[in-house]
């Protein structure tokens, strides 16, 4: 009775988190908080993070700075230098970014799992059904950035960022109680598209796809001038011939949300990832087989 009862009270706490994140305009939503995050004020700064400690596990033991002049600063805050252990063997593609792994697998063509019983295709997440074939049965790894995470992201090795695309959309949450209930979730949401070709191995294509989210659909690149999020006008494709090293900083989110990592035939994933991992920037993410 008392293990019902639990279950019951998990699917309602559930069932509520959903209509209160995704049952409102969600747009508006967006907008209002990312101005909000921008007011400079010391008294709504230090109130703000002290509720976003308590609520929403905040961590600012690694950051560089503990002053912030706004709740902006602290979403997109640095890491101390050396807080991060980054797997350097030429083999290994790190994670991008810190993260819980929602899903991850071989590629079934080019589909790909968003959670129990449902699937999206690349062609719809990627916009390009001759890019999604080019990733046909590789791999692919979802890492979801709570809002207390640390919310830049890296090169997962040394790669030419090639071209970027930008894809206008929504804003629906992307907590696992969204993505157990919205079919192509990541296909409907604001995103881009990072095309990247790995060094020293015949120009090995890397996707990533950062995905925005409820109260954060802004995306800064330091290889794009523009700012790319909801009042974004294009162009949508991008040409970029920006080279990065392994773990160097690509750019961040304005507040937490998703990095879905895909490499094609010839990338394995790590031993150890598999669907609720708990990933640090830097760790093995994936690796590149040699005669790939």
């Amino acid at each position: 009775m008392k293990q019902s009862l639990l279950r019951h009270t998990s699917t309602l706490l559930e069932e509520l988190n959903f209509l209160l994140t995704n049952r409102i305009p969600r747009v508006g939503a967006t907008r209002l908080l990312g101005w909000f995050s921008h007011v400079e004020n010391p008294w709504v700064v230090r109130v703000s993070i002290a509720l976003w400690r308590r609520l929403g596990g905040l961590d600012l033991s690694d950051a560089m700075s503990q002053n912030f002049p706004s709740l902006h600063a602290c979403f997109t805050r640095e890491l101390l230098p050396g807080s991060r252990v980054i797997d350097n063997t030429a083999e290994a593609l790190i994670s991008p970014c810190d993260g819980n792994v929602m899903a991850c697998g071989a590629l079934s063509g080019i589909e790909a799992v968003q959670a129990k019983g449902l699937r999206y295709t690349l062609a719809e997440l990627l916009g390009s059904e001759s890019l999604a074939e080019r990733m046909r049965d590789g791999s692919y790894v979802t890492i979801r950035l709570s809002s207390g995470m640390y919310h830049r992201f890296h090169a997962p090795a040394d790669a030419t960022l090639t071209k970027v695309t930008h894809i206008a959309g929504d804003t629906w949450n992307v907590n696992p109680p969204a993505v157990r209930r919205v079919p192509s979730l990541y296909c409907r949401n604001e995103r881009a598209v990072l095309e990247m070709a790995l060094e020293g191995n015949a120009g090995t294509p890397l996707l990533l796809v950062p995905v925005a989210a409820v109260g954060v659909a802004t995306l800064r690149l330091h290889a794009v001038q523009e700012r790319l999020g909801l009042s974004y006008r294009g162009p949508q494709h991008i040409a970029c011939a920006a080279r990065y090293r392994k773990a160097q900083e690509l750019g961040w989110f304005e507040q937490g949300s998703t990095v879905i990592v895909i490499a094609p035939p010839g990338v394995r994933l790590a031993g150890g990832i598999s669907a609720g991992a708990r990933l640090r920037m830097g760790e093995r993410l994936m690796v590149l087989r040699k005669d790939a």
